[in-house]
């Protein structure tokens, strides 16, 4: 069976179920608890990456500086290493050089899933910096298999050290996520990676497949904190890989305990598949949008199902959350 390296995103994807609101004892407390479990690789900040804390879509309790000391402080294990995600738009070369400084090993440079050509200087950047440059393709589910090998393709010859997709949406069934996952393996000489969400409850399967298929890299969370219906739950990923047989290197007892500090300290309660969530899945949109969809569509009287559906027609993608207001608004006149 094939080594599998686990990504915990728990510190920043995590970020977005709590409006970016992460103290510095919560960051504290998880990265200790990840560390002593053994996991690979601990990414934090902002949840849409650094440089994103902003109006318009949250700002953050902390600054990119302190949540990275923080965390690289608290890897004192010695096993982890500290990753950071960035989209270019909202991060820029100057945060990339921040993190180094602050001790990030890993960078992930993400794009919509047409556009890998926005990650090429930043790649470069990563790479001069002697870090790990990775490149995932978000919102994967808006294109073909073989446009998204083109594309990991491109990351790779741009520097990309290991290349894959984002289920941003939690739009797949495993089928999916196996025919993607092959195209982009027989495409590229590097690791593959899979981020999954869960809103129609098939994170974990998505992810098995995803592995069964030729991915390397899994990403999880801590009881699956995130967005929405959540990512891919971290504890049960490991402790069904274990039983398939793969090797991740992660002490499971040792993480059951970092996931229920995850439970205790980071969230109010583990994500819950909703009939939002669900909706937001199958429409193919941003689980991160829920809270601002709600709210609109409450304040409009309109259907918060409705707005997801015609969301997911428009092809809205992060970043457009201004879109959601012009949607209620075109509801609320048709109704």
């Amino acid at each position: 069976m094939s080594q599998v390296t686990v990504h915990d995103a728990t510190l920043r994807d995590g970020q977005h179920a709590v409006q970016h609101q992460l103290d510095v004892p919560q960051l504290r407390a998880y990265a200790m608890a990840a560390s002593a479990a053994g996991v690979p690789v601990v990414e934090v900040g902002h949840g849409n990456g650094l440089g994103a804390s902003s109006r318009q879509i949250g700002h953050a309790r902390l600054d990119d500086t302190t949540m990275l000391e923080t965390v690289r402080q608290a890897l004192t294990a010695g096993t982890s290493r500290m990753g950071v995600f960035m989209v270019p738009g909202w991060g820029t070369g100057a945060d990339i050089r921040q993190a180094a400084d602050c001790g990030a090993d890993v960078v992930r440079i993400a794009a919509h899933c047409t556009e890998a050509n926005v990650m090429r200087r930043h790649l470069g950047i990563v790479r001069e910096l002697g870090l790990e440059a990775q490149a995932v393709l978000l919102m994967s589910h808006m294109t073909s298999a073989e446009r998204l090998a083109e594309e990991c393709r491109r990351a790779a010859e741009y520097g990309a050290q290991v290349v894959g997709i984002m289920d941003s949406a939690g739009h797949y069934l495993p089928a999916d996520v196996t025919e993607r996952i092959r195209a982009i393996a027989a495409a590229v000489d590097v690791p593959v990676i899979f981020h999954g969400h869960n809103n129609l409850s098939m994170a974990v399967a998505n992810s098995i497949a995803a592995v069964e298929a030729g991915a390397r890299v899994i990403d999880a969370c801590a009881r699956g904190f995130g967005a929405g219906a959540g990512n891919t739950s971290l504890e049960v990923l490991v402790a069904v890989l274990h039983r398939s047989g793969h090797e991740t290197g992660i002490d499971l007892p040792a993480l059951l305990r970092a996931a229920d500090i995850a439970h205790e300290h980071l969230m109010a309660g583990p994500p819950v598949i909703d009939s939002v969530a669900l909706a937001s899945g199958l429409a193919g949109v941003f689980s991160g949008f829920k809270p601002r969809v709600l709210a609109a569509a409450r304040a409009a009287g309109v259907d918060p199902l409705e707005v997801f559906a015609e969301l997911g027609r428009r092809q809205v993608v992060a970043g457009q959350e201004d879109l959601i207001d012009e949607v209620v608004r075109d509801l609320k006149v048709a109704s």
